[in-house]
């Protein structure tokens, strides 16, 4: 098996199935060889090995169904960030955890057909060290096209930078999971047979703390001269590539092929143009960067063809450019584009994105008529305002051209004026029932509509008010009706006829409290709150349970030091038989029973209910005690007395006692 051969040439923990190294052997010659010898104690296993993944491919361990790759090369042209996420499904997922069991043999746990939590751990923990040896098959070049196979400037990958993940690789609670066998296994450690079928992902990202995972020698002019990118993309079966590259004005994709290479018996290569594979889609994002997307297949039946993909870049500027143009859509001058104090995305991209229209794409060339501001459009397409100083004015001017990726500009611009057009304060009413939300506007324009409710992440959401607002403050009381407790927020929209729709969501720090549940008791025909049953021993209580505030609610019964949560429940209605054996050792006896029921909402919040049922034949016997010691009984005859029907409900409630005891013991 493959997961066995390549146990006996890695060490145990030198396992990796680390993908976005993407199979085959190097099209570059990697220069760098970095040595893993340290495993840090994980899974129970505590080791020195010297970890050598140099020239193993992926597909060796792994073989997904489909694969996404994002490559985004970083600004200072000499590291990148890669990101990976590949998808196994059905049969091939039981091959990926076969052979990831195998590269433990001779290690507690390993190869023995059971893929472990500490096994999972352990390919987490020496992933960084595996895949640092590895080759990224990716390069570049500067100068004229290139298609040869040396002197490239390869891509590596930075051990620090890796961070790995996998989802499902052992499922929770799966129904052949077992504790794990093995004497080392860590506490909690549980398995699964390899054999498993559940669809499994790897994916592979920049760690937190660092800010790439791929290093290169920097290129000497960053990108402004022509360069060719090279990628080997054999035995990629399925997976979607992604490159992105920092803003560069004129840098566009020229030209691109997809080689492939066969090499016969007597070791002639033969290159050939694939033209079955689609070209790569470029796309020019709002901030300028170029973004090339590259869909890739590879049959199994095509090994051991290698396959490449050389892509031409260059910045000097096209035969033929049309400048970009504003649409109907884009805010006319004088527009007052508003502004919130603290948020820097002002227009989101979905509206931006309809303002100009370009072939290649287009970004907002502004200037502002006062220092200190500034604004673009970002990845997404949003228009970010930002303010380098405090001493800033609280508004500004601004001109902006549409420019395209090869510097040409539209014809006309367009004016705007950029500022915050009211401030905002919020606090609860004395009540609690309601925010009440005070809007000051600033004077940047007249007269405002203001609409605002309360509103809550799960989308929830209170009465809509509004008000109109001009030269004063004007307050609106916003209801809490139908919001769970927790946090709540402002949300909104401030309108006026010289300025975009400004929407709003504000967080106040404000939250709902959470009122007590309502329990109430229903009454039978005789007016008692419990109808007993015929042998005494029990008791019905019947009644309704609500939340003022929408939660659902769990109810307890206490009696005698005992609590049961036994209630029958139709919507607020709740119904509870209540045993009083509880209360048999109880000196003097009951006569009688102090209940509390108690309720709970979803947020904790807890109220208790009171009710009091008497024993309806507490008083009768001792009556009945007295008429055996003297006095003239009055029952009718050839009826059981209200003593008779004590003294055998105290019987039943012995023997209750009895075998209770005897089950207990």
């Amino acid at each position: 098996m493959a997961g066995h051969a390549l146990a006996r040439k890695l060490s145990a923990s030198g396992l990796i199935f680390l993908m976005f190294i993407m199979s085959c052997g190097p099209l570059f010659q990697s220069t760098a060889q970095l040595d893993s010898d340290e495993i840090s104690e994980t899974s129970g296993r505590q080791s020195t090995l010297d970890v050598d993944c140099s020239g193993y491919k992926f597909e060796d361990l792994f073989y997904y169904d489909y694969a996404d790759f994002n490559i985004e090369i970083n600004n200072d042209w000499a590291t990148a960030k890669m990101g990976a996420t590949a998808f196994v499904n059905a049969s091939n997922s039981a091959v990926v955890r076969e052979n990831l069991d195998g590269l433990f043999d001779g290690i507690g746990g390993g190869n023995n057909s059971w893929m472990s939590t500490d096994e999972r751990e352990a390919v987490r923990a020496i992933g960084p060290k595996c895949i640092a040896d590895m080759d990224t098959r990716l390069g570049l070049r500067e100068g004229i096209p290139h298609r040869g196979n040396v002197d490239w400037n390869d891509f590596e990958f930075v051990e620090d930078g890796i961070a790995l993940d996998e989802v499902n690789l052992v499922p929770d609670n799966h129904p052949e999971e077992r504790n794990c066998q093995n004497l080392n296994a860590q506490p909690g450690c549980k398995e699964v047979p390899v054999s498993i079928t559940d669809n499994l992902q790897i994916l592979m990202f920049v760690d937190e703390e660092q800010s790439n995972n791929v290093r290169f020698d920097q290129l000497p002019n960053t990108g402004s001269s022509n360069f060719t990118l090279a990628l080997n993309v054999t035995n990629m079966s399925e997976a979607g590539l992604q490159l992105t590259f920092p803003a560069k004005q004129g840098l566009r994709m020229v030209n691109y092929s997809i080689l492939d290479s066969a090499t016969d018996a007597d070791g002639v290569v033969t290159r050939s143009e694939n033209t079955q594979l689609n070209a790569p889609e470029v796309t020019y994002l709002p901030d300028g960067r170029l973004k090339i997307f590259q869909a890739v297949s590879y049959a199994v039946s095509e090994y051991p063809i290698q396959r490449d993909l050389f892509i031409d870049f260059t910045t000097m500027a096209p035969e033929t450019n049309e400048a970009p143009e504003w649409t109907s859509n884009a805010p006319s001058d004088g527009t007052v584009i508003p502004m919130l104090d603290g948020v820097s995305i002002v227009v989101a991209g979905e509206r931006t994105e309809t303002w100009a229209t370009d072939d290649s794409g287009w970004s907002l060339d502004c200037t502002f008529s006062e220092t200190g501001w500034g604004a673009s459009l970002d990845g997404e397409g949003n228009l970010v305002v930002t303010k380098a100083n405090s001493a800033a004015s609280d508004s500004a001017e601004v001109e902006c051209y549409v420019a395209d990726p090869f510097g040409a500009k539209s014809v006309d611009s367009r004016n705007w004026t950029l500022g915050e057009v009211f401030t905002s304060t919020a606090l609860l009413s004395a009540t609690g029932d309601s925010i009440e939300f005070t809007v000051t506007p600033t004077g940047l324009v007249g007269e405002m509509a203001i609409t605002a409710h309360a509103h809550q992440m799960s989308d929830a959401m209170g009465q809509m008010r509004s008000a109109t607002v001009s030269s004063g403050a004007s307050t609106l009381s916003l209801p809490l009706d139908g919001l769970s407790p927790g946090a709540v927020m402002v949300m909104g929209q401030a309108q006026n006829s010289n300025m975009l729709t400004l929407d709003f969501m504000l967080n106040f720090g404000l939250e709902k409290a959470s009122l007590p549940p309502v329990i109430a008791v229903d009454q039978n025909l005789d007016g008692d709150n419990a109808t007993w049953s015929a042998t005494g021993l029990t008791f019905t209580l019947k009644g309704q349970v609500l939340d003022p505030d929408g939660e659902t609610v769990t109810m307890s019964l206490s009696l005698c030091g005992y609590s049961t949560n036994n209630f029958d429940r139709v919507g607020s209605s709740w119904e509870i038989d209540v045993n009083i054996v509880s209360c048999s050792s109880q000196n003097p006896p009951v006569t009688t029973y102090d209940i509390t029921l108690s309720a709970t909402d979803e947020s904790g919040t807890v109220s208790t209910f009171s009710v009091f049922v008497p024993d309806p034949y507490a008083a009768n016997t001792v009556d009945d005690s007295d008429d055996s010691s003297g006095s003239s009984g009055g029952e009718s005859e050839g009826m059981p007395g209200v003593s008779m029907l004590a003294t055998l409900s105290i019987a039943l409630l012995g023997a209750a006692v009895v075998s209770r005891k005897q089950r207990e013991q």
